[in-house]
């Protein structure tokens, strides 16, 4: 099998992969219907309250994140993601049910939203981290990869899926149709092998373990620097539910079939990247930064485009810079974080690049609603830039980096560094001050 493909060799992933899919499709599909219900019919092309309902979706990431990769690391990881798929596919239900009687009103979609961001919030960690225990070590960057090349190939079909049907049958069916799309998952989660699992180390129960978790975060400099690009491009630049919406109705005067038509557009840049990050072994931290800047440089494009058309195509290159910055980072988080500790830093690498949504989403439905709707997306390409100018610098003073041009050479553009691997110093370091903070915590106790 090509190595694009390679984790799909084992049989606990494949099936998870294909449940995944399906799932995935149904989840962008109620996204777009979601968005569309509450801009449409609840509201009067209110950008606010789509931030508003955006936000509710993502503040249990922010607020339930250390509790979530806690549960992550001490809980059955397979039985965890049960619960959690089978609580998303009930508030899927219900709201379904709501619209399709015609009595949802907009508090029953900012309370169903919240609900499932706190499945969510849940559900992240643990579904992160369980990759691990369905492949080997040098198999989990691929795996990572293609989780994201699944989750981009269904943003592909779900919001183009959600838009044809949306126009046809209304938004209540969307909803309902994604309640049946997580039995999906739930059928492979029950039909793994379980002798072919690799459970990972769980954390026994002790005092103070969420804080262990911030404490071997904190020692982590490059962790901080990855999270830190992260939540900046999350908070203000990855809202591209509420800000197409806002471009397809406002600036373009389009419907839901165009609307849709944006996301799944978007999704072929994203799965180019996705397919094109399950080759590397292992990625590093200049190729975040380097991601992070080209999203920068290909939000403000896509701002200033004139028509629907361009402004379409634009979204392209937006999708494979940030998909390679999102992939990259979390397969870096993952692959150097010791695997005892990996749910509770995943949950925090979570909670900041997601937690932030809360926070950006309703300040950038209140420009687009105040400036226009080009400046809802030109600000997330001024703050992505911005950090990756900033990560550079610092990354520059702090590793004595050196770069050079070849013009006759690959490659053309080289940079190389007098220090130690900065990943697996950094590790130790956190490794050793960690077990030194442990021992003097045991030490007091007694």
């Amino acid at each position: 099998m090509s190595p694009t493909f390679a984790a799909l060799n084992n049989f606990n992933y494949r099936l998870w992969a294909m449940g995944a899919i399906v799932s995935n499709t149904g989840t962008w599909m109620q996204r777009v219907a979601q968005d569309w219900l509450v801009l449409t019919v609840l509201t009067t092309n209110s950008g606010v309250a789509v931030g508003i309902t955006t936000g509710l979706q993502f503040a249990p990431m922010l607020l339930l994140a250390p509790f979530a990769g806690l549960l992550a690391d001490r809980l059955p990881k397979r039985r965890l993601l049960m619960a959690t798929q089978a609580s998303s596919g009930l508030w899927a239900l219900i709201l379904g049910l709501l619209v399709v009687t015609q009595t949802a009103d907009l508090w029953h979609v900012y309370v169903l939203a919240g609900l499932l961001g706190i499945s969510s919030a849940v559900d992240a960690p643990a579904r992160q981290t369980f990759v691990a225990e369905m492949v080997d070590r040098n198999q989990l960057s691929n795996a990572v990869s293609l989780n994201s090349a699944s989750f981009h190939a269904a943003r592909m079909i779900g919001p183009a899926l959600a838009g044809v049907l949306i126009a046809a049958i209304g938004t209540g069916p969307v909803f309902l149709l994604n309640a049946i799309t997580f039995g999906a998952t739930l059928f492979a989660l029950t039909q793994m092998r379980a002798r072919e699992l690799r459970p990972l180390p769980r954390a026994l129960r002790s005092k103070g373990q969420i804080r262990e978790g911030i404490r071997y975060v904190r020692r982590r400099p490059d962790l901080i620097l990855i999270m830190t690009i992260v939540g900046v491009v999350g908070t203000f630049g990855l809202n591209f539910q509420l800000t197409t919406a806002l471009m397809a109705r406002l600036e373009f005067d389009k419907g839901a079939t165009a609307y849709g038509l944006l996301g799944s557009i978007m999704a072929i840049g994203s799965l180019a990247g996705a397919l094109i990050a399950a080759r590397r072994e292992r990625p590093r931290l200049r190729l975040i930064v380097g991601a992070a800047g080209a999203f920068g440089v290909f939000a403000i494009v896509a701002s200033l485009m004139p028509t629907y058309e361009l402004f379409a195509i634009s979204l392209i290159p937006i999708g494979l810079s940030s998909l390679t910055m999102m992939t990259a980072a979390n397969a870096t988080v993952q692959m150097t974080t010791d695997p005892e500790m990996r749910g509770r830093v995943m949950s925090l690498y979570m909670a900041i690049f997601m937690g932030g949504t809360p926070v950006g989403a309703p300040v950038i439905g209140w420009v687009g609603e105040t400036f226009g709707a080009p400046w809802t997306i030109a600000i997330g390409g001024i703050a992505a830039l911005a950090v990756a100018v900033a990560a550079v610098a610092v990354v520059s003073r702090t590793r004595h980096l050196s770069v050079s041009y070849r013009l006759s050479q690959r490659p053309h553009l080289l940079v190389q560094t007098a220090l130690r691997d900065d990943e697996s110093s950094a590790r130790e370091d956190a490794r050793r001050q960690l077990a030194a903070e442990q021992a003097r915590d045991t030490a007091s106790a007694a």
